[in-house]
């Protein structure tokens, strides 16, 4: 069991290092008029597992353990500012229905705009 506390404590350091708030928003700069911020998107995952068992032939018992962790990163786009606008720019365009989803709310509100009207 001891080993169990062990890698959970390794990869809880290890996502306390990843998972902060300079890995997301990266460090602003300029260009021309704009000043931007790189967004990127972090995804973390981990599992584990745990077993005993016994050999029928020779009755010796073992047990084992694994675990693992995966990050993955890439950028989702840019937060630009010039003097008081703020503009988000996304770094790939979406498609199929995930773009649908990113118009419904432009859609909504125009078809409310002309129930107004």
């Amino acid at each position: 069991m001891d080993n169990v506390n062990e890698v959970l404590g390794k990869i809880t350091e290890f996502l306390k290092a990843e998972a902060k708030t300079e890995t997301i928003m990266g460090q602003p700069f300029k260009l021309g008029e704009y000043e931007c911020i790189p967004v990127m998107s972090i995804g973390l995952g981990f599992g584990g597992g745990m077993g005993e068992g016994k050999d029928k032939k020779t009755d010796d018992k073992g047990t084992g353990f694994g675990g693992a962790v995966g990050v993955g990163m890439g950028p989702v786009g840019f937060l630009a500012t010039k003097g008081s606008e703020i503009q988000f720019i996304a770094a790939k365009t979406s498609q199929g229905l995930s773009a649908a989803l990113e118009k419904l709310p432009d859609l909504v509100e125009k078809i409310s705009d002309k129930f107004k009207k």
